[in-house]
């Protein structure tokens, strides 16, 4: 059977996927305290998602040799690592929904979640040192410090973002948000989940900045993405709808706004940012959402993401054109693209 385009990542997601879950079962502890942790700590892993980070890196091993039982628990260490940021981000956040369910810390409250959230961040260590141990044990030091750079990475990102909402006179620029989102959404979605892979694979350290540019050109277009559609919001997005515009996040289209508004514009902007979630409304939402129809934002902000896709299918050449044509290495490809026909 051949595979092509997004008919490859849609076959190849859910094959990866199927195979994650069933590993990522044998790590969530069925025992108690169950009502107080390990329930909340497999809700989110329960839930689906893409698994785009765990299948991006089963996909590279086995683009490098390597048969996919090599990679699987390596790759349901990312997704459970994922997980636990998520509960963790929506509570930051002070989000209502995940997947089209409420968060986990409006279910059980913020206690319980963060507890959650911090055990699912340890246990995902577990079949990450087993799956490194048992494919390649001189690999397990440079893994582990990949994994370490990429958790400091994440971190900073996070503080960043976290930090303009809590200091509104902050203006950050489009170089700013491309630092943030390479360091909070692109070490995890993408740069990690490669490089991971390549040394799976290839049973073989790599070069030290192997895979950071694709990882950065691919992740910061998925990142723009993934904001442009927090725009549509509904269930397709699987939170609640502009939740970034609830939360005064910065994006490539607030900064925009920010750049562009009149002088009688300014004191309701300024007013926007100043309040918290709760005092914010639907009215202020709107208007927001309407200054960055106006000036054409969100267009703008969907050519920049392409052309960063672009440039991610550049280094995608480079970084693999040596190896034999194969349908893991299409995926790889084809995922690119696959972030612009997403609804979610």
């Amino acid at each position: 059977m051949t595979y092509h385009g997004v008919d490859t990542v849609s076959v190849v997601l859910d094959e990866y996927g199927a195979m994650v879950r069933d590993v990522m079962a044998d790590y969530l502890p069925k025992q108690e305290p169950r009502k107080y942790l390990y329930d909340p700590v497999a809700d989110y892993p329960s839930r689906g998602g893409k698994m785009m980070r765990p299948s991006l890196c089963i996909a590279t091993a086995r683009a490098f040799g390597a048969e996919p039982e090599r990679a699987v628990r390596a790759a349901a260490a990312i997704e459970m690592l994922h997980n636990s940021l998520l509960i963790h981000d929506d509570i930051e956040d002070e989000s209502e929904e995940r997947r089209g369910k409420p968060t986990l810390h409006a279910m059980h409250g913020i206690p319980i979640a963060l507890n959650a959230g911090d055990m699912l961040a340890m246990l995902s260590i577990r079949p990450l040192l087993e799956n490194v141990y048992d494919a390649s044990p001189w690999l397990s030091i440079p893994i582990i410090q990949d994994m370490e750079r990429m958790a400091r990475e994440s971190a900073e990102g996070q503080a960043l973002e976290l930090g303009w909402r809590r200091d509104p006179d902050q203006r950050p620029t489009r170089d700013d948000y491309l630092i943030m989102v390479l360091k909070k959404t692109c070490w995890l979605a993408a740069i990690y989940p490669c490089r991971l892979g390549a040394m799976l694979g290839k049973r073989s350290k790599i070069t030290n900045d192997a895979f950071i540019r694709f990882g950065f050109f691919f992740g910061a277009a998925f990142q723009i993405q993934d904001d442009v559609l927090n725009l549509n919001g509904g269930l397709t997005y699987g939170k609640e709808s502009c939740g970034d515009l609830w939360e005064a996040k910065w994006t490539l289209m607030l900064i925009d706004v920010a750049q562009s508004l009149t002088e009688a514009e300014r004191p309701r902007f300024e007013a926007y940012l100043r309040n918290s979630r709760e005092t914010r409304t639907e009215e202020d939402v709107a208007w927001v959402l309407d200054l960055m129809n106006r000036i054409g934002a969100i267009e703008n902000a969907q050519m920049f993401a392409r052309g960063l896709a672009g440039a991610a299918l550049g280094e995608f050449s480079t970084l693999l054109s040596d190896l034999p044509d194969s349908r893991d290495k299409r995926f790889i490809r084809d995922l690119i693209t696959w972030t612009f026909r997403r609804d979610h």
